[in-house]
């Protein structure tokens, strides 16, 4: 658990809450590592348990694991990160999340913005 969350939080700021299910291990080695100077800066995070929090952020990449389950498994790291963020930039654009601030005058639909982003 110390390597997952040392590896999530290696690239990005402290967090102020970390959500996770019910599971009592995780409970106990996320409430060991949260000390001030361990794993993060001068201050604790707040630790939540909620059942059903977690199955928003799952239910947002479903989409990803039926594209990439028909793939099999990816050999390397950056080919794996790059199908994955462009996954993610297709379903964005579909969702309507990527604003061009450019073109905010604009109601471009999801094939007029993927090709404005291939332009820029």
């Amino acid at each position: 658990m110390a390597l997952i969350f040392q590896t999530a939080l290696k690239g990005s700021r402290t967090p102020y809450r970390v959500n996770i299910d019910k599971s009592g291990a995780n409970k106990a080695a996320l409430e060991h590592f949260n000390k001030p100077g361990w794993l993060t800066d001068k201050r604790n995070f707040i630790l939540s348990q909620a059942k059903y929090l977690n199955n928003i952020v799952e239910q947002d990449h479903r989409h990803i694991k039926r594209i990439t389950t028909p793939m099999g498994c990816f050999r390397k790291m950056h080919t794996a990160s790059r199908t994955l963020a462009g996954i993610e930039l297709m379903n964005m654009i579909k969702k309507n999340q990527l604003k061009f601030t450019k073109y905010i005058d604009q109601n471009l639909t999801p094939v007029q913005q993927f090709y404005r982003l291939a332009i820029v």
